[in-house]
């Protein structure tokens, strides 16, 4: 029971210090501080010559993010699963306890992604860059589908391509992975009014060629692609609005009678979790006048049943009970 009461009173104390406004913003400065820290490993120069200094700033900013995880690993001590099933929080675990492999330390270039991986974290900050990176994740598989049927166009219209102008256009459309370089690059519209030129040169037809790759390339695909995008993203926004309204999770079974922080009687006024500081009271008030009628109603079986009048209230205050059925005598 202290052990759990311990854990209860942890929890507590943690969650209090990582839903401060405060610390999420020094996090996310300290994220900032380490992208740019990186940055300036990039100069040369200035690497050469405040080496020391980069590294103990980098070692501060490790530091940080150790704490800022102890902590919120803490926030979850009464209910460790939930921080588990939080894929954001296994994320940043990963990250940092990344730094503390010794083969990964070891590997400079493996060590620099990681530590880039780190400004990832800023979208625990920033909600609409969260809902922008859960959209993406959901639009992979239709992005997919896409990119199968835009490979199929493609690979249609280089074979034509070739069919049509390998003779007289070879630099472009000399074999089919010209053909489609090249087609791929209309994509975007760019250059599209000097291939349709040199297309006229050789036939008349050619014009269809260009305009109906460009019709389907450049506005149906793409026009659909959005559309994928667009979806993933609504979905992504009902995911986040329906994290949002999800109640917190209980602690674990067996926690003792103290289970919500809020109504610890030993966490003290100072937890800042569970419902507020007046209806603690309240609730602690209650339990108390409960305890102490059932005490009384104890005791008063003890002495005998014509006690149990006297137990609700002073002795001279009430009859006796065949006084009062004298007094009182029914139909």
């Amino acid at each position: 029971m202290p052990v759990r009461r311990g854990r209860v009173h942890l929890a507590a104390r943690c969650r209090v210090a990582t839903e401060a406004s405060a610390f999420g913003l020094a996090v996310f400065a300290v994220i900032l501080l380490n992208a740019a820290l990186m940055g300036l490993e990039t100069y040369s120069g200035l690497a050469r010559e405040h080496r020391s200094a980069l590294e103990a700033a980098e070692d501060a900013c490790l530091v940080v993010f150790t704490l800022e995880m102890l902590l919120r690993m803490g926030a979850h001590a009464d209910r460790p699963k939930a921080f588990f099933r939080d894929p954001w929080n296994l994320f940043d675990l990963a990250v940092v306890a990344s730094a503390f492999v010794p083969l990964v330390r070891e590997n400079t270039t493996l060590l620099r992604l990681l530590r880039l991986a780190r400004v990832l974290r800023t979208a625990r900050f920033l909600p609409q860059l969260r809902i922008l990176l859960v959209a993406v994740g959901r639009s992979l598989p239709g992005t997919a589908s896409f990119l199968f049927v835009g490979a199929l166009v493609l690979y249609v219209y280089a074979m034509v391509g070739w069919v049509c102008f390998a003779e007289s256009d070879p630099q472009h459309y000399g074999s089919v992975g010209r053909a489609a370089l090249t087609l791929f690059l209309l994509t975007t519209l760019d250059g599209l009014t000097d291939a349709v030129r040199a297309g006229l040169q050789i036939s008349r037809l050619s014009i269809l060629y260009y305009a109906s790759y460009a019709l389907l390339a450049s506005f149906v695909l793409v026009n659909v692609l959005i559309g994928v995008v667009l979806n993933s993203l609504d979905e992504a926004r009902e995911i986040e609005a329906e994290a949002g309204r999800r109640p917190e999770p209980a602690p674990e079974p067996g926690a003792g009678p103290d289970r919500g922080a809020g109504l610890d009687t030993g966490a003290g006024p100072d937890t800042g979790a569970g419902p507020g500081r007046q209806d603690a009271e309240d609730v602690r008030e209650r339990i108390a006048t409960a305890r102490r009628a059932l005490d009384e109603i104890e005791a008063s079986l003890a002495t005998g049943p014509g006690a149990a009048a006297a137990a609700t209230g002073p002795v001279g205050d009430r009859p006796p009970a065949r006084q009062l059925e004298a007094s009182h005598p029914g139909p």
